[in-house]
């Protein structure tokens, strides 16, 4: 009897599935000529990902470095990469949306950090490009974002509350007159954020009222690699999976008690995108723990670097603080002291606060804009191959010297100032919020909500560290969602009331304005 692999049949069926696999894997992962230079990498087939292993966001600065062109390939273990570092192809990449695309790529990440059904999965993946039309799950929720915060009433109803809870918790926060108290400083600030957040989103009945609640996505947060990665996620990134689901269950409980009724237009329209396309209520709500990544994880890092960097660069403090002591307003109320202060005000009237600000996101940010590679396509003269990845690392631009100048590893309050525009390279280089069709829609309320706390802060406390002099924190455990760098550990300071500032009550206001804070280049041609 003929053994099993002497068979005729069985041995044409065999060389057919290794031709197949041979000719798809050339394709995928073979080089061609037309393709953008490979990068070197230390070790065959794994040096990149021990690379990224290793010097983590700062790899893609080392590459570019190294190689002597506006793109390059990276070959990785079962996947493509082209990796973008000219500012003129990120135009180009932009202008091209539709094969390069970033929906189906988000939608994958989706599911696999939401840990959504199958059947989300399959509605979410109904025109996900956008291909045929401006409708399905994947279109209509980005028109929801994008309405609810652009500019304009919806947003600034968010704005005012998420400023009143600032105020509240600055209120508590406040040492009595003449003593000083301890802080632990960033995560002081991410507490306070993701309260004044999470409420001015979701309203009275916000979930994250819970302090179980919170901890609970913070544990979520911190494993997303694990979940990312992972082999059976339910066992080997077991804790995360069961945070995320705690606050799954959390979103189920608040929806079904009508807590979107007080909420912003944000929750309220991106629910309804969700019930219009007919996902599931747990899915909706696993959905919604991971819309809260976007929404937390890099404001408290943006706002712990502007007030650590303006406290610890040299005679910053004290103009910053004439700046927004300028705009503050002071009353009597019933015998008491009132300090009123506008932080539409600070955007009109703190030239070097503002520029202090984006500088922080130059210097701190690390996020990287990525797409799917839908069909084979040239960028400018490179052939680019279906089903690679690309990505577009914002440090890569942000640490380029010869578009930034000699000081491009300096944290240069200054460089953003109206008069360096001659000094510094054209708008489209700033990168701190992505750009094109996936500008980051939030990017507004966030600015609004840093200026709050920063201006705040420095007009009512005095800080100090308790070691005596300012360091700034490592940030080599970053997590992978995140788009500006997270400190490795915290900075302990004290606190107290500025001097003569003792007794006062404070109001913040934030009053409406047809001039939008040109953050990216994108805002001059946004109106409301």
């Amino acid at each position: 009897m003929p053994s099993t692999l002497s068979h005729p049949n069985l041995l044409v069926l065999v060389a057919g599935v290794v031709t197949v696999a041979y000719f798809v894997t050339r394709r995928m992962f073979g080089h061609d000529r037309r393709e953008p230079p490979l990068a070197p990498q230390s070790v065959p087939l794994v040096g990149h990902m021990i690379g990224m292993s290793r010097s983590k966001f700062n790899y893609y600065v080392d590459l570019s470095k190294q190689v002597a062109a506006p793109i390059f390939t990276m070959p990785l273990p079962g996947q493509k990469m082209y990796v973008v570092t000219s500012p003129d192809l990120v135009q180009l990449v932009q202008k091209q949306h539709k094969t390069l695309a970033f929906p189906p790529i988000e939608a994958k990440f989706a599911s696999t950090v939401c840990g959504t059904s199958q059947e989300a999965q399959s509605i979410l993946a109904k025109n996900v490009n956008g291909d045929d039309g401006d409708f399905g799950l994947s279109m209509e929720s980005y028109e929801a974002m994008r309405s609810a915060l652009k500019p304009g009433s919806d947003l600034d109803d968010m704005n005012r509350s998420m400023i009143r809870e600032v105020v509240k918790l600055f209120d508590q926060l406040q040492p009595a007159k003449g003593e000083s108290k301890p802080l632990s400083m960033y995560g002081w600030l991410r507490d306070a954020i993701t309260t004044a957040t999470t409420r001015s989103v979701y309203g009275p009945m916000n979930p994250y009222d819970d302090p179980e609640i919170v901890e609970a996505f913070w544990e979520f947060e911190s494993g997303l690699m694990s979940i990312l990665i992972g082999f059976l996620p339910a066992l080997t990134a077991r804790k995360p999976v069961a945070a995320r689901a705690k606050v799954a269950k959390a979103f189920e409980k608040y929806y079904k008690a009508g807590g979107l009724k007080q909420a912003s237009a944000l929750a309220r329209k991106r629910y309804q995108a969700e019930i219009d396309n007919n996902v599931p209520l747990e899915d909706i709500a696993r959905y919604e723990v991971g819309g809260s990544i976007a929404v937390l994880v890099n404001t408290a890092p943006a706002a712990f670097w502007t007030l650590l960097l303006l406290h610890s660069h040299p005679g910053l403090l004290e103009e910053i603080r004439k700046e927004v002591d300028a705009c503050i307003k002071t009353t009597t109320e019933n015998g008491s002291t009132v300090r009123t202060l506008d932080i539409t005000s600070l955007k009109e009237s703190c030239p070097l606060l503002l520029s202090s600000y984006q500088e922080v996101l130059r210097y701190r940010s690390m996020g990287t804009s990525v797409r799917e590679v839908m069909e084979d396509t040239y960028l400018d003269q490179w052939l680019l191959k279906k089903g690679a990845m690309l990505q577009m690392p914002s440090r890569v631009i942000h640490q380029d010297g010869s578009l930034w100048g000699d000081d491009v590893d300096e944290y240069n309050p200054r460089r953003f100032l109206p008069e360096q525009k001659k000094n510094r390279p054209r708008d489209v280089c700033f990168r701190a919020f992505g750009g094109g069709k996936t500008l980051c829609p939030g990017r507004h309320f966030a600015t609004n909500e840093i200026l709050a706390v920063v201006a705040t802060f420095i007009a009512r406390f005095e800080m100090k560290p308790t070691g005596g002099e300012w360091k700034l924190p490592t940030t080599m455990n970053t997590n992978v969602a995140a788009v500006v760098m997270q400190p490795d550990h915290d900075i302990d300071v004290e606190i107290k009331t500025r001097e003569g500032f003792e007794d006062n009550k404070w109001v913040v206001n934030l009053r409406a304005s047809e001039n939008i804070f040109v953050l990216v280049t994108e805002d001059n041609a946004e109106t409301i």
